[in-house]
């Protein structure tokens, strides 16, 4: 059996940079275990599995080790894919089944903007073994949906971490952030997935489902502008509306080709 199969680049327009996700177009759904098997092999980031429906699209996102409950970047880029391959029109909105619930992305120009579930906060206490692997003081710890957020002071020391990979490893993802003072981003930030398979993810769209309501309520502001420091790099525009948050990007495509599974 063979698979259209594609990789772009999402929150970028810049190949080689942003978060790669590799994109399955299916005719219908694989076994799990068949998918989570292809996602080990891409070993990107996220591999989004897509299938049409009646009223949209049925979409699923494996990391190299586990399902993921929601994907920004992946989504992001399965829309950009249908798009692109002409698989819908332009103008179409598009419904996605997930198990976060239905989400949707609007095309505006290059613009792609995905509709999405908001975070609340939960507590989480002081854990000097997180600190510690991070390498500098931790000012807040927060949970957030799958995520620990850990906010420091200075935000030029976010693009300069180096995690201690083996402690990350037995926590959720972690989230390390921070205010900015200057320039045209409210915020910086970079995630650490060891324990799903991930040691760093790009530029990740469902942390900012948390970023987003996590800054907003600190600025006052209800429209902020993020940047992933990760090597690669990313910028996510972000705006919040109640309890859904619209995260907005670009995509490109790297690689078109076909995925040969065994029947």
């Amino acid at each position: 059996m063979k698979i259209p199969f594609y990789q772009a680049d999402a929150f970028t327009d810049i190949p080689f940079k942003g978060n790669p996700a590799a994109v399955c177009l299916l005719e219908k759904e694989l076994l799990d275990d068949i998918m989570q098997t292809i996602a080990a092999e891409n070993f990107l980031p996220e591999t989004a599995f897509v299938r049409p429906l009646s009223d949209g699209y049925a979409l699923r996102w494996f990391s190299p080790k586990v399902e993921i409950p929601l994907c920004g970047h992946a989504t992001l880029a399965t829309a950009h894919i249908l798009w692109e391959q002409g698989i819908v029109p332009q103008d179409q909105v598009l419904t996605f089944h997930t198990l976060s619930g239905k989400l949707t992305v609007e095309k505006e120009g290059e613009w792609l903007h995905l509709d999405f579930p908001g975070f609340g906060e939960e507590r989480f206490p002081e854990d000097t073994r997180l600190e510690r692997a991070i390498g500098v003081p931790v000012i807040r710890y927060t949970r957030m949906h799958h995520f620990l957020i850990l906010e420091i002071e200075d935000a030029e020391q976010i693009p300069v971490l180096q995690p201690d990979l083996n402690i990350l490893q037995e926590y959720e993802p972690v989230v390390v952030t921070a205010g900015t003072k200057r320039g045209p981003y409210d915020f910086v930030s970079r995630v650490f997935g060891p324990s799903i398979g991930i040691p760093e993810d790009p530029v990740t769209g469902s942390a900012h489902c948390c970023l987003g309501p996590y800054w907003g309520k600190r600025f006052g502001k209800e429209e902020l502008l993020a940047y992933q420091a990760s090597e690669r790099g990313g910028e996510v525009k972000i705006r919040l509306s109640g309890d859904r948050v619209r995260l907005s990007g670009k995509g490109v495509t790297v690689i078109e080709g076909g995925l040969n599974v065994p029947g």
